[in-house]
């Protein structure tokens, strides 16, 4: 094999396997926002505070997280989106879930930065 060949395939798989590295950081890194729930207490008409402490990379942007409430069952049975004002890399939130059926736990679904329009303050 020439010489020469041995130098692109080398140069080949050094740059796919970095992109290889690059693709998993980007996917199994760090998340730059997300939540854990802290406490949640059942309320009554179906209803569940739900306590979670929000930490991201960004202080000076607001976030949401959805937190979600489930059924013994253990089906969904309620969701909201919370707003994560703009201030502390920790910020802890409390809120009301109304759910379906009777609510027996919570967790945290999810956070991003794309907070909706309707979230957003002026």
């Amino acid at each position: 094999m020439p010489r020469w060949r041995k130098w692109l395939f080398s140069t080949v798989a050094l740059v796919v396997s970095g992109v290889i590295a690059w693709v998993a950081y980007v996917n199994l890194g760090p998340a730059p926002i997300s939540a854990d729930r802290v406490a949640f207490e059942e309320k009554p008409g179906n209803t569940m505070s739900v306590t979670i402490n929000a930490t991201r990379d960004d202080p000076s942007r607001p976030g949401v997280c959805i937190v979600r409430v489930r059924d013994k069952s253990g089906a969904e049975s309620g969701r909201k989106e919370v707003l994560i004002p703009a201030g502390e890399n920790h910020s802890r939130q409390t809120t009301l879930v109304h759910s379906t059926d009777r609510p027996v736990t919570a967790d945290v679904f999810g956070c991003t930065y794309d907070v909706p329009a309707y979230l957003s303050r002026s």
